[in-house]
């Protein structure tokens, strides 16, 4: 049998988990509410056409990564807990896309399907592409959060 990635949703330590870090600072924030999770590994291509074929082709570049998600917004981890302060509890979400911070963050993909540890994709970056929305239908903010990763994941 298969041993797939599980993210247990709602259950401690093994559901799938985004943490925060400001690069350089003490201090983590684990990210609540997260409803769903894209991870990017986008490579880009160089192209290009000769005379004596009828195809294109490419040659794989450099990639471009980003973590996409959307949450729903709780008042600690998106303002966090002193605006003034260096850690990313302190500066939460929207903080630290305001100061341009530059940021560590891990994403623990769950437990396997075997009950077995999962994998960690860890990488540096800056938090982008906040929009929080409220309608009738949705009386909770939600937003989404994208991560453009600063050169390449890791994976452990």
């Amino acid at each position: 049998m298969a041993d797939y990635i599980y993210p247990a949703p709602g259950v401690t330590d093994v559901e799938a988990t985004l943490t925060l870090t400001v690069n350089g600072v003490a201090g983590d924030l684990t990210v609540p509410s997260l409803q769903d999770i894209t991870v990017n590994a986008s490579n880009d291509l160089f192209t290009w056409t000769t005379l004596d074929e009828a195809a294109k082709r490419n040659v794989a570049t450099t990639s471009t990564n980003s973590l996409s998600m959307n949450l729903v917004l709780e008042q600690a981890s998106f303002f966090g807990t002193d605006p003034t302060g260096t850690t990313s509890a302190e500066l939460g979400i929207f903080g630290m896309s305001n100061n341009k911070s530059y940021v560590d963050f891990s994403l623990y993909l769950g437990d396997t399907s075997t009950g077995a540890v999962g994998k960690t994709i860890t990488g540096t970056g800056y938090i982008t592409g906040l929009a929080p929305t409220v309608s009738a239908d949705s009386p909770v903010w939600i937003s989404p959060i994208t991560i453009t990763v600063d050169g390449s994941y890791t994976v452990a």
